[in-house]
């Protein structure tokens, strides 16, 4: 009898025994025209199959000699019949029963999932390689999960769930991201009585399909959640008996522990440890690398301790070291704590203070157990820890939360030989116990690592014809523990049209992270509306990502794969060229008042999309901010200058500083290359400005000097001065800045700059105060304020309002000052100017008179300041809380603020420092 397999290795079987001698490149190619077995395969598409574009001089002839050794092979086993030479090339004709992937094929489509699982013997193909080999092998791993899934199917619907869950477990745990495999696990655990554990696999499932692919479950899935949480009777197996109502089950508590897996092993020092904390309140911080099990003992410990803690038992994972996530905030995990503690919607407040009062109250008088998964830093917790209560934290991390007080810390090292060893063994079953040496290769290959050493015991698990050395010399070959992703997506590239295989290699080249239709026309040299069609064909096939409407992107290994096949014509140039246009039609509607400086950035050569009004000009630009930047990063050196000049007052206003500081640095280095004083000039000058933005005053003024050096144009000369004049005002050097800020005023009356003209007298004007000119103050300041007004400058008309406040309460007119402070905090608002916003906010705090007024209003500065990262209002904040604070009668709160407050002012090395020593000394602050 004649059998010939692919499930597994591929053989040539004659009554049960496989035929030796039949080189491993013969067999690709009869594996190969087995797989198209009715089919003619031509000798141009077996080239192709065996090596791709990489064919050697003597494909054809390999080809050929393989065809001869196959023939007499064949001819040995008594079926010389089974290959036959056409006028095209070969085909293969096997007969009925003799070739496992069509009987696997047919099993499947008559219901007996069971028998057609029984046909493998390994992994497909397992002994062959060729170009052709990892799609195919993909393919064929994905139809014998799918039939392992309709086998579940039918035992499930037979009743037989306690039999599945080890094994379907660790189906999940080597295929997280299948959904209709992660449903079976949940039904199967309901069924089994263990709702709680259900539901935690759902959200298990949850989290880890939006962490990898940013997605949320399908309808299906969605609906069988819904119906586990309410216990929906459907759900029961055939037969199954309805739950008698006369007794009521107890009060349900919380529990969102995820599933405990069943193949813990090991940590037996760690276990004894933590399960003896538990008396009482307690936090305990669990740290180690990733991928040490950290999480799985914090959850393993969770389960054990669950009975001494009725009252609840949660679980968040912060993110902190999720690829592609932000760490969750403090008041992002109140809330949704609070909610797992069943605190309604409507009840939890908006303050994140408020929440963790209300967290705290909550918590007192219950015997709670909190797992908080995946914690930055002790700050990032901190806010999340429980008053005086009978509650137990178990906080993991990557980073050892020394400074968390009174907190005890269980580092988690690799586990020792013996425990990594019962790990490998639980999953891989009885082969591992065979084969002890080669055990040990493995987990010294896998650095002992959980992680690691569960994952290839699971591979292990799943291909019945591998032994422990045959894995241990494939981790020794090549260090892998998965491989065949972009065979994969190379079969899904194939079945593309060709203008979509373009679009999907260019879209590679992209150094953003997503793309609009208008973006991707313009890379691709295609109209919007073939750009559209093009991405809305590669999201149909999955080989793109939709996370917000209108927008795409890829999922992190396509796109490698994508820009593995991208050559670029010219596009990342093209869409370089439209994110100037495009920007510079965005800032001509948010910034009508500066359009002149921008008229040196040419016309497009081809029409692009209008901006229709200001709001849709913010959207765009908060949508592509870090598109641009990357793509000036990654992209041509081209017309940098202008993308520069064109991105500044957005950057400026929206305190985008550092992104700023790398565009106006790359125009800086593009213009010294070029010989381009103008612009070298312009970009040291708005590195001098980002610079005094940001509190770094040495470097501002260096840079302005360096631009004053270079430059000739009035208008970036008096911009140099301006951040000089700005830079001495602060350091109280009054004579130098009323000498640069003088030669900043004539040089824009001489250009005729009333724009730079009334920016020059707000500040002259602030010099003017400070030396007793309060009258020459208030008539540089009308006069800016009318010139802001007459170009149309709402930000220069902000900042002058406020400056009149700050002249106005030097004279003594603290209500007069507080209105001008109001118009100028409520015109930042407006404009979404938040770092200015915060000035505003201190001035009318300065102003108040009141010092529990001026808390708040300095705490409102404070924590615009801290989001934009402005050092000079967060020392002001600061420095105002300090002194609000002492009135009101609270010295240590006033004395911490002051401490903050000395700290930030030394940093910028401004004569506040000293005030603020003196106000400590004052305060009782020790010497």
């Amino acid at each position: 009898m004649l059998r010939l397999t692919l499930l597994g290795p591929v053989q040539v079987v004659v009554d049960g025994v496989p035929l030796t001698g039949i080189a491993p490149r013969h067999r690709a190619v009869l594996a190969y025209l087995l797989l198209n077995a009715g089919r003619v395969v031509g000798t141009e598409r077996l080239i192709d199959a065996m090596w791709g574009h990489d064919r050697p001089e003597t494909a054809r002839s390999q080809i050929h000699a393989s065809i001869t050794a196959i023939r007499k092979a064949l001819r040995g086993a008594g079926a010389a019949d089974l290959l036959e030479t056409r006028a095209g090339g070969y085909v293969a004709r096997p007969g009925a029963g003799q070739l496992d992937t069509r009987e696997f094929t047919e099993l499947v489509a008559a219901g007996e999932p069971r028998k057609a699982l029984d046909l493998w013997e390994g992994e497909a193909l397992e002994d062959v390689h060729a170009h052709y080999v990892r799609g195919v092998r993909e393919l064929w791993n994905e139809r014998r999960l799918s039939a392992y899934e309709g086998l579940v199917e039918a035992e499930l619907a037979a009743g037989r769930h306690d039999d599945l869950l080890d094994r379907l477990a660790a189906q999940v745990a080597a295929a997280p991201l299948r959904e209709r495999l992660n449903g079976h696990l949940v039904l199967a655990l309901h069924r089994a009585g263990r709702q709680a554990d259900a539901l935690a696999a759902a959200r298990s499932y949850r989290a880890v399909l939006a962490d990898e692919q940013g997605l949320d479950p399908g309808r299906a899935f969605t609906e069988l959640e819904r119906a586990v949480l309410a216990d929906d009777p459907a759900l029961r197996p055939p037969g199954a008996a309805p739950a008698a109502p006369a007794v009521p089950d107890p009060p349900r508590r919380s529990t969102f522990l995820p599933y405990d897996i069943p193949d813990f092993t090991g940590r037996t020092a760690e276990l004894e440890r933590l399960m003896g904390e538990d008396h009482g309140s307690a936090v305990v911080t669990i740290d180690g690398m990733a991928g040490i099990g950290k999480t799985t003992l914090a959850v393993h410990v969770a389960h054990r301790l669950a009975a001494r803690h009725p009252d609840g038992r949660l679980f968040i994972d912060l993110l902190a070291h999720t690829a592609g996530r932000e760490p969750i905030d403090a008041a992002a995990a109140l809330e949704a704590l609070l909610r797992q503690l069943g605190v309604p919607a409507d009840r939890i407040p908006a303050a994140p203070a408020e929440r963790g009062a209300l967290w705290r109250a909550e918590l007192a008088g219950r015997r709670v157990l909190v797992v908080l998964d995946n914690a930055l830093d002790a700050e990032h917790v901190r806010p999340l820890l429980p008053g005086h209560s009978d509650t137990l934290v178990l906080i993991t991390s990557r980073r050892r939360l020394v400074d968390l007080d009174g907190a005890r810390a269980l580092s988690v090292e690799p586990p020792g030989e013996e425990d990594a060893a019962g790990l490998f063994e639980r999953i891989a079953g009885e082969r591992a116990r065979h084969e002890p040496e080669a055990v040990r290769e493995v987990l010294r290959l896998c650095g002992y690592l959980p992680l690691a050493v569960r994952i290839s015991a699971a591979r292990l698990q799943h291909r019945p014809r591998w032994t422990v050395s045959y894995l241990a010399g494939r981790l020794r070959d090549r260090r892998r523990l998965l491989d065949g992703v972009s065979a994969a997506f190379a079969v899904s590239y194939e079945h593309l049209r060709e203008a979509e295989r373009r679009m999907f290699r260019l879209l590679g080249l992209v150094p953003g992270r997503d793309i609009d239709t208008h973006g991707a026309a313009a890379l691709a040299g295609v109209d919007e509306d073939e750009a559209e069609e093009l991405l809305e064909g590669l999201l149909d096939a999955h080989m793109l990502l939709q996370l917000e409407p209108g927008r795409y992107t890829f999922h992190d290994l396509l796109r490698e794969h994508a820009r593995s096949l991208a050559e670029d014509d010219g596009a990342v140039m093209r869409l370089l060229t439209y994110y100037l246009h495009r920007s510079r039609a965005a800032m001509d509607r948010l910034f009508p008042d500066s359009v002149g400086t921008r008229e040196g950035v040419p016309r497009p050569a081809a029409p692009i999309a209008p901006v229709c009004d200001a709001a849709e000009a913010i959207a765009w630009l908060d949508a592509e901010r870090s598109n641009i930047i990357a793509t000036a990063v990654h992209g041509p050196e081209i017309c940098l200058g202008l993308l520069a000049l064109v991105m500044r007052p957005f950057l400026d206003r929206q305190a985008h500083h550092d992104d700023a500081l790398t565009l106006h640095t790359l125009a800086l280095r593009r213009s010294r290359t070029l010989g381009d004083r103008v612009v070298q000039a312009r970009a040291l000058a708005d590195l001098a400005w980002t610079h005094w933005r940001l509190g770094e005053y040495e470097r501002a003024e260096e840079h302005a000097h360096r631009a004053l050096d270079v430059c000739e144009e009035a208008p970036e000369r008096a911009r140099a001065l301006l951040a000089l004049g700005n830079v001495a005002l602060r350091r109280r050097q009054d004579a130098q800045a009323r000498h640069y800020l003088g030669q900043a005023l004539d040089l824009t009356r001489i250009g005729a700059d009333t724009w730079g003209e009334a920016h020059v007298l707000g500040i002259l004007a602030l010099v003017m105060d400070r030396a007793g000119r309060p009258e020459e103050a208030r008539r540089h300041l009308d006069l800016a304020l009318a010139l802001h007004r007459k170009v149309g400058n709402p930000a220069g008309e902000a900042a002058t309002l406020d400056h009149l406040g700050v002249v106005l309460r030097h004279q003594g007119e603290p209500a007069q000052a507080r209105a001008r402070h109001e118009q100028a905090a409520a015109l930042y608002r407006r404009l979404g100017n938040t770092a200015d916003e915060a000035v505003a906010l201190n001035g009318l705090a300065e102003a108040a008179g009141d010092p529990a007024r001026a808390v708040e209003e300095h705490t409102a500065a404070l924590a615009l300041a801290d989001r934009t990262r402005n050092r000079p209002e967060r020392a002001r904040a600061h420095a105002g809380l300090a002194r609000a604070h002492l009135a009101l009668g609270l010295p240590e709160r006033a004395r911490e603020h002051g401490r903050t407050a000395l700290g930030l002012y030394g940093e910028l090395g401004v004569p506040e420092a000293e005030e603020v020593r003196a106000f400590l000394e004052h305060a009782g602050e020790p010497a």
